[in-house]
């Protein structure tokens, strides 16, 4: 049937993870509703907008590890889940600013407005990686970017699995977070980080950011202006 197909197609365009099948499955997902009610005789529905083709990029880990970056997308759900099951409290601190159980940060209402992201207000960015003997696919990084309209700004945030870290992904993700802020015409991009948070803050100096105090004693604002 047709949602069979459609489904089939997003996982033979997730296994080529080529910029054209990653617009095609975002497109079926979208235009196509799903579930046991779902009735396919109707027409599909107009897409909200279609993918932001254009922020796919590949990339090569300092180990070696090649992902591809890209939006984020329905069918990235499970992925997301199995994504926070990687993440230590003290990397879930760093990325929130407190503590967030497991539960609420996989919670099915939180991570569906995640992966049915409006990219008019924010782009998402997950580090999809293939295994190459198994074929099946993980999420090692996440990295978004808020427009703030009144301000023609974005502001930024990373966050990567901590078998991951120090291998060079969340200074790639923000470098591609910087390169969409460009391509959609803001001036500037933000960074807010804990102080303690020094992983971060050598990210953002190497990319070129500068550091600014907030009142808030345990927070700083790295911005870097386009």
């Amino acid at each position: 049937d047709l949602l069979g197909k459609a489904n089939a197609l997003c996982l033979v365009s997730r296994a080529l993870a080529t910029p054209q099948t990653f617009e095609a499955r975002v497109e079926v997902s979208r235009l196509y509703p799903a579930g046991p009610s779902a009735n396919m005789d109707q027409p599909p529905q107009p897409s909200m907008q279609r993918s932001p083709l254009q922020y796919v990029w590949p990339c090569t880990m300092k180990d070696g590890t090649e992902v591809v970056l890209r939006p984020i997308c329905p069918e990235d759900e499970p992925l997301m889940v199995k994504f926070h099951e990687t993440l230590s409290d003290r990397s879930v601190y760093f990325r929130y600013f407190h503590s967030v159980s497991l539960r609420t940060r996989v919670a099915h209402e939180r991570l569906a407005r995640i992966c049915f992201v409006d990219h008019d207000r924010e782009l998402v960015l997950v580090a999809d990686y293939e295994d190459p003997k198994t074929g099946h696919h993980r999420i090692l990084g996440v990295g978004r970017l808020n427009k703030v309209p009144e301000r023609n700004e974005g502001e930024a945030a990373v966050l990567v699995s901590d078998q991951c870290q120090s291998r060079g992904l969340g200074t790639e993700l923000l470098r591609q977070l910087i390169l969409v802020a460009l391509d959609q015409k803001l001036t500037r991009v933000t960074v807010e980080m804990l102080r303690e948070n020094l992983a971060m803050q050598t990210i953002v100096k190497r990319l070129g950011f500068r550091l600014r105090l907030l009142d808030d004693p345990t927070a700083i604002r790295a911005f870097r202006d386009l």
